[in-house]
Order: structure tokens, then C-alpha cells, then sequence
């Protein structure tokens, strides 16, 4: 029998057990992607908290870096940056030390637009009165895009209010700190486009207690302001910045010190990279053990004035802290609303279940709430040390004194519980690396542990009650131009200012708790003068009243305004 004869039953072997084709990868119910949106012109606190306290004319250029961080290709810079971590390349080929640190292209992409959107130091060389708060607004817009790389930014951001102490060593290097160039490499100051900064002030025996750092510092015979130092540094960030501010004892006590990576001439400073840190978070960020062996550097300041000197440097990296902690919270509130807007279950959108709503306008009052705090805290600083002091600078100074420990200390600590809650809306799909949420989690903790842990601000707080009693009076002036609005809220008043009149031999032990409830009173006090009503009666309802916060988030029996809270909070 010929092949054409075969009769229907002689099919050949290769179809008899091929079955018919089905489709298993028809995908339904699932979100798309949360990019291509203005990160800052859809978060409606952050516009009029920006409008409020700075200018509407930042707002084009403020939304033009908010369309560019949520893009598709910065999204994959962010994913390569924490992927690809820095690589520690202590010697070359040959066996010399080079103390290098090799980065993968997407920090460097990140960092460049970074600094060319001003989010470093820019505002110390800017004549806008309102130069702090545009700056603080780009900041927690673009910090949602990649938080690792903002380190390096917020310490040149800190910096240059430390090296203006002493006009002529600021003369060397603010103008390359303030630069609008990013130009990576180790050379010659004086031969590079732009500058930055990062600084190493912690030892292994002392941690958050400087003054108990081990690094020596001898003078230079015959060099004025030079010195060598000696010693181990535990933690120093972004090791291939190109300056550093450091502490170190001198016969005069502790000191503030530069150290340059590379020296005038061309040639490198002893500056030796022991290891780089495996952290939990921060990964796109090279942090650092380092040692100087007769290390060159600069005084800056008098000889045992260091903490002194580097006092206004703390003051601008809470501020980040602060601005930080607030834009994780934002980025994981955006993914929530985003994913329950756009998933349904139990016959419904997620975003339409009663108690989902309950969860989402909670988590939307505390992003809410922090939003507004910060940028009242980037005013102060415009108002106390920027381009244009006003004639309130006396009291935003007193006011930034206090405020700025307080609020590091509850908005950072309330970040890991806000990104967790978050996190939870999106239920397994959360957990799982692709939604960029775990990123977000695991970088919360940081900035609650930087520049002073919980503990650390919340007895500078003490310290800024017991020796600067204008901070405690510009914090009740705040809070006082409200007293009498609200029932809830003046009661919360009246039971600090009870907690502050016991014996201050108890008061150290409840500081966390004195520094909790200041903070959520000041907050309160800038949502009733500033938010609309259903914001602010939702957060003196839901924070300040008896039995209010801590809880966990969506646990309040009480009525608010749900829609208007979720609706402000939508990232659309």
C-alpha cells in the first residue's frame, strides 16, 4: 500500500500523542506596570505642600523629573543599581593599592541626573528664598525612583553648611560641591567639572558616641590648617566621593577634618578601603571600613570644635532622613492604591472593599501627614540659613532645632510599619521582587538608624529642652496658633506639657514617648492650618485622640473621609 492509501487509524508516530494545544498564559485580573506617570504632579501633598511653604514655579521642572522616575528605562536603572552591587578593587594588577570601586553604569545614570536636577547642593548656591523646599520636594520625588544614590546626594547636601564654617576652605571646594556636573573619578579637584561629598565620622568602639573616637591628627610643621591622620573609620559611604568630612583628635580635642581622595597634585591620599559592608538595604551604595595611615587633611573649624562644626551637617541629614523616610512611604502608598485599583476579588475591585479602604486611607494619612511635615521642615531651613533669612529666621532656627530630631526620630520609625502595611495590599504578589516593593522594604529601616538612631534623637530632643529653651517656645508657638480649634487636639497639648512638668529625672526614660507625641502634634498643627478639613480631623481622630496611635494600620473606630483621603493619595 502507497503512503497516499494509508486508511484514517495509520497516522504516523510524531501526531500520535500530540495533543491539542491550549493556552495557560491568557493573564487576567493582574495590574500593568506603575510607570510613566508624574511621581510628583499626581501627589497632591506634595504639590500644595510645596506651594504652601515654597513656589508654584518650580512646578514644571519639579514634573519633569517626576515623569522621568517613574519611567520604564530609570525603573531599570533602579533594578540593575541594587542587582549589580559595588565591586571593591582594592589593588591592581601589578599588586598596588588603588582603593577603588567599580559601579554598575545604571548608579552612575542615576547619579547624573541627580545632580543635574540640583537634588545635592544646590541650594547652598542659589539665590531663590524658597531654593530649600523646591529642593526638598525633587528630592522625595526622585528618591522614589532609586534610594541607594541618594546617599551620596544627601551627604553633599550636608556638607557644604559644615565647610562654610570656615570661608576659606569652602572657597576650595563648595564651588565643585555645588556644581551641576556629575564626574566620577578619581583626580585632581581642581580638574574636575563637579565635586562630591561623603563623610566618616563613626568608629568601631563608639558607634554614635564621636567622642570617643580612636583617629589622631598631627599637625604638619610648617603647612598651616594640614595635618596626618591615623585611625579606622567603621562606616564611610560612598567610598569614591571625592572629599570627606571626619573626626579626629587633635591636642585640642576633637576636630573636624576634609580628606580629599586625591591631593592637589594629582597624586592619591592614603585612604584604604578594608572592605565594603554587606547591608540589608542600600545595596546600590558602597559603604565602607576604612583606614588613614599619615593621611593628608584639612582643619576645618577650630581644633576641638569638631562636633560644633559639623552641627549644621547632622541638621541637613536628618532633614533627608526625614524627606526619605517620607518618599518610601509614598512610592509603597502609590504601588497599594495602584494594585488594588486594578485587581478584583470576592466579586469586587480591591480598592472598593470596605476594609481595604479603611487600610488605604490610614496608611494615605500618615504618608499625608509626613509629606506636609517635611516640607514645613525645608521651609525652616530656607527661613533659617538659606539665601534669604526672613524676619522670623530666629524662630525657624529654634523651631528646625527641635522639630528636626523629633520628626526624624517618629516619621523614619514609622516608615518600616507604613512599607509592611503596604506591602500587605498587594498580598503575595508584594513579596516578590519584581513589584520593587521589597526594595522598598528593606531599604525603610536606614534612615532611622543614620545620622543617630531612635534612641540618639530622641535624647537630643532632651538635650535641645534642657540647654535651648526658644526651641520649646517656637514648638509651642506652632502647635498654639491652632489651640482652640479642636478638643482632641488642644487635650493632646495639655498631656505634653503635663509629661514635660514631672520630675526630669523620669523624663530620659520617656523620651520615644515625649518625642511621638510632639511630632504628631506639630504635624497636626500644620495639617489643620494647611490640608483640607478631611485630612486633618482624620489625623486628630485617628492619632491624637485617647487610644490613638501606635496600632496597626485600618484599626480605628471612628468615621473619616475614606474617598477624599484615597482620592488625593491615587497616584493618577
Amino acid at each position: 500500500m502507497q503512503p497516499s492509501e494509508r486508511t484514517s487509524n495509520q497516522t504516523s508516530a510524531d501526531t500520535v500523542f500530540r495533543p491539542a494545544p491550549i493556552d495557560t498564559h491568557t493573564v487576567l485580573n493582574q495590574p500593568p506596570p506603575l510607570v510613566d506617570y508624574d511621581v510628583y504632579g499626581c501627589d497632591t501633598a506634595l504639590t500644595q505642600a510645596t506651594a504652601v511653604f515654597g513656589t508654584e514655579t518650580a512646578s514644571p521642572a519639579l514634573s519633569k523629573l517626576g515623569k522621568l522616575a517613574s519611567s520604564a528605562e530609570v525603573q531599570r536603572w533602579a533594578v540593575e543599581a541594587d542587582t549589580y552591587t559595588p565591586v571593591l578593587r582594592a589593588h591592581d594588577r601589578y599588586g598596588h593599592r588603588v582603593d577603588e570601586v567599580e559601579f554598575h553604569p545604571a548608579w552612575h545614570s542615576l547619579m547624573n541626573e541627580a545632580v543635574a536636577a540640583g537634588l545635592h547642593a544646590a541650594p547652598w548656591a542659589s539665590d531663590d528664598p524658597a531654593a530649600h523646599v523646591t529642593r526638598a520636594a525633587g528630592f522625595v520625588t526622585w528618591y522614589q525612583s532609586e534610594a541607594g544614590h541618594g546617599c551620596p546626594i544627601s551627604m553633599t547636601y550636608a556638607a557644604v553648611p559644615a565647610l562654610n564654617v570656615d570661608p576659606v576652605v569652602a572657597a576650595d571646594w563648595v564651588p565643585g560641591l555645588t556644581s551641576s556636573t556629575y564626574d566620577f573619578g578619581l583626580r585632581s579637584p581642581a580638574s574636575k567639572a563637579g565635586l562630591i561629598a561623603g563623610m566618616s565620622m563613626t568608629e568601631k568602639q563608639g558607634g554614635s558616641d564621636v567622642r570617643t573616637n580612636t583617629t589622631t591628627a598631627t599637625p604638619i610643621p610648617g603647612e598651616a590648617n594640614a595635618y596626618t591622620l591615623d585611625g579606622h573609620k567603621w562606616f564611610c559611604s560612598a567610598p569614591m566621593s571625592d572629599l570627606f568630612l571626619v573626626l579626629g583628635h587633635t591636642e585640642g580635642g576633637l576636630t573636624c577634618f576634609v580628606v580629599p581622595r586625591v591631593l592637589a597634585d594629582g597624586s592619591r591620599n592614603v585612604f584604604r578601603i578594608q572592605r565594603l559592608k554587606e547591608k540589608l538595604g542600600n545595596r546600590s551604595n558602597a559603604s565602607s571600613e576604612i583606614e588613614f595611615s599619615n593621611t593628608w587633611a584639612q582643619r576645618l573649624g577650630d581644633e576641638g570644635r569638631g562636633v560644633k562644626t559639623i552641627v549644621e551637617m547632622v541638621s541637613a541629614t536628618r532633614l533627608d532622613c526625614v524627606l526619605g523616610s517620607t518618599a518610601l512611604m509614598r512610592k509603597a502608598l502609590s504601588e497599594a492604591i495602584w494594585h488594588t485599583e486594578h485587581r478584583s476579588a470576592f466579586g469586587k475591585q480591591l480598592i472598593d472593599q470596605p476594609l481595604m479602604r479603611q487600610v488605604l486611607a490610614d496608611l494615605a494619612i500618615e504618608v499625608e501627614a509626613a509629606t506636609w511635615l517635611s516640607m514645613r521642615l525645608a521651609a525652616a531651613t530656607d527661613a533659617a540659613v538659606g539665601a534669604a533669612p526672613g524676619p522670623d529666621a530666629e524662630h525657624e532656627a529654634a523651631l528646625r532645632r527641635i522639630a528636626l530630631p523629633m520628626s526624624k526620630y517618629f516619621v523614619c520609625k514609622r516608615t518600616s510599619f507604613t512599607v509592611a502595611e503596604a506591602m500587605e495590599c498587594l498580598g503575595g504578589p508584594g513579596y516578590v521582587e519584581e513589584t520593587g516593593l521589597p526594595r522598598v522594604y528593606r531599604e525603610a529601616p536606614l534612615n532611622s538608624i543614620w545620622e543617630g538612631s531612635g534612641n540618639v534623637n530622641a535624647l537630643d530632643l532632651l538635650r535641645a529642652l534642657g540647654k535651648e529653651p526658644a526651641s520649646l517656645d517656637a514648638w509651642l508657638a506652632e502647635v498654639g496658633t491652632v489651640r482652640g480649634t479642636d478638643a482632641t487636639f488642644d487635650a493632646a497639648v495639655t498631656g505634653v506639657l503635663d509629661q514635660l512638668a514631672r520630675d526630669p529625672a523620669q523624663l530620659e526614660a520617656q523620651a520615644r514617648l515625649l518625642a511621638e507625641r510632639m511630632a504628631m502634634l506639630l504635624q497636626g498643627s500644620i495639617l489643620i492650618r494647611h490640608a483640607p478639613n478631611a485630612v486633618a480631623d482624620a489625623f486628630v481622630a485617628t492619632r491624637l485622640s485617647p487610644g490613638g496611635a501606635p496600632r496597626t494600620f485600618g484599626a480605628y473606630d471612628t468615621h473619616i473621609d475614606v474617598d477624599t483621603l484615597i482620592e488625593r493619595a491615587a497616584p493618577h
